[in-house]
């Protein structure tokens, strides 16, 4: 299970969701199967966590939409690891 961050190549928007099947979830955001993000496709992997259970990962992805904070802190550090050539943490 994955907490996951695409930016659409169409203007830069950040978007966060959380899926059981990361390759299968970016198809469907750029054939436009999802409404918020219909509109801005292409989208690009940015980054994403991974979690051993759908509960875990949708608590950790309700946490970040709920905690500017944390979702700021969870963003740079995503955009810094994609910048670095990384994209993948393992987080439980």
């Amino acid at each position: 299970m994955y907490v996951y961050m695409l930016k659409s190549r169409k203007d830069g928007t950040l978007y966060l969701g959380w899926t059981t099947n990361l390759l299968r979830r970016l198809v469907e955001h750029n054939q436009g199967r999802s409404t918020f993000t219909r509109r801005k496709i292409p989208w690009q992997l940015v980054g994403f966590e991974t979690y051993a259970s759908a509960e875990k990962a949708k608590g950790r992805e309700r946490l970040l939409k709920r905690n500017p904070r944390m979702l700021i802190h969870f963003k740079k550090r995503l955009l810094n690891q994609a910048a670095s050539g990384g994209q993948r943490q393992v987080v439980g």
